[in-house]
């Protein structure tokens, strides 16, 4: 039996008062662009449901977008009946048939959220599972592991029959939080805590550091497949990517080797701010993970979070390596992530990098230099890329900056 639609049930969003219609709004928004490379589909949102009307679109492919978009907790491939018993049943009948195997087993799942509907719950469950050992020969019953459970949700609008549910990435829809910026290194954490902001209903633009020649073009475009990857939740991304080789190469002259890390991050830092800023995000979100390396003890991010106001967010911030490894893994970065190409965070770092800075030093170390023309050059020069799933990317003209 062919599907005509989806049938989409939100998650955490149910329990909104009076914002909810915002929460649904920002869903239907979300799909729309997910699906936007679906012509014929139409989308249809109501309090407590959402519907996607397939017209004809390959119901296979939509699945698996709609599993990675936030805001959803489940999905049902679904067919529309009228509220009637013996088109009920014919639809029932034909969508357990077209699943059926030899030796199959199944069970009715009845939801009645119109409670004017001549049967109840268990009336439904025992016309059609008698219904269907009628006239489906070999079939069984199994309550508990059933081959195919059959949904039959009554609604004041129609009745909703599926035999899957499928689970949805939960959370809240994107930008329902707010705007960050995500500082977005060609490593496996950063990623990982770019979907885990995500979410949380976090609307992202990425900040990537890149310091020709010492970082090559493979390292860009590792980033560039990485933005790929979060592209995919809600569609598109925007990257910002930082010319970062004059920053960088001044704070390797002016700044003592142990200290160069702690303020090579703050000042990139600085620049993600202006960025942010000029985006108008409300927040900063890094890929730390306590004590992982000598930038990520809690002294080095007390001295390094000195260049600013805006909050950090560090979704990783307890996790350990091997979690964030298992996450990685299940977002598809992972692979991207082990190019050997290195990024500017990995080609200067120094032998003996300190791993509890002091803020008076480090200030003092950065006062020999005026750092400020270089990191508004940085800003100015700034490449803004709209970044699309599988797609090429499209190119922002300097004028945002």
């Amino acid at each position: 039996m062919k599907y005509d639609r989806i049938v989409i049930r939100y998650g955490e969003m149910s329990t909104k008062g009076r914002n909810r219609n915002k929460f649904i709004d920002k869903l239907k928004k979300s799909v729309k662009s997910a699906l936007s490379t679906f012509p014929k589909i139409k989308i249809e949102a109501s309090w407590d449901r959402m519907f996607v009307l397939l017209n004809g679109e390959d119901v296979q492919e939509i699945k698996e977008i709609l599993k990675k978009i936030f805001g959803i907790q489940s999905f049902s491939p679904a067919v529309k009946v009228k509220q009637d018993l013996e088109e009920m049943k014919e639809a029932a009948l034909e969508l357990a048939g077209s699943l059926y195997q030899e030796g199959n087993t199944f069970k009715i799942t009845a939801k009645r959220s119109d409670k004017t509907f001549e049967l109840d719950t268990d009336g439904i469950n025992q016309l059609f599972g008698a219904h269907l050992l009628k006239n489906i020969p070999g079939l069984k019953v199994d309550v508990k592991k059933p081959d195919i459970n059959l949904l039959i949700e009554v609604r004041k609008e129609g009745v909703y029959l599926s035999c899957e549910t499928i689970k949805g990435a939960g959370g809240y829809p994107a930008g329902s939080s707010g705007k960050a910026m995500l500082m977005l290194s060609g490593g496996i954490d950063s990623p990982v805590a770019g979907f885990m902001a995500m979410r949380r209903g976090l609307e992202i633009e990425a900040v990537h550091f890149f310091s020709p020649p010492f970082t090559s073009e493979r390292s860009k475009e590792k980033v560039i497949d990485l933005a790929k990857k979060l592209a995919q939740v809600y569609g598109h991304i925007t990257l910002h990517i930082v010319p970062f080789t004059d920053v960088q190469q001044a704070i390797r002259e002016q700044v003592p080797e142990n200290y160069t890390m702690t303020s090579t991050r703050r000042f990139m830092l600085k620049i993600t701010d202006k960025i942010r800023e000029k985006r108008e995000g409300l927040a900063i979100i890094t890929g730390e993970s306590l004590g992982q390396v000598a930038s990520q003890t809690l002294e080095s991010m007390y001295t390094i979070n000195e260049v600013t106001n805006t909050p950090i967010l560090r979704p990783l911030i307890s996790m350990d390596k091997t979690e964030i490894i298992k996450i990685a893994h299940e977002i598809d970065t992972l692979e991207i992530s082990n190019r050997p190409y290195e990024d500017c965070c990995t080609i200067f770092v120094p032998a003996s990098p300190k791993t509890k800075p002091r803020r008076e030093k480090v200030r003092q170390y950065e006062s020999f230099f005026d750092f400020d023309p270089l990191i508004e050059e940085a800003v100015t020069e700034t490449e803004t890329i709209t970044i699309k799933p599988d797609r090429d990317t499209q190119t922002e003209f300097d004028e945002l900056f």
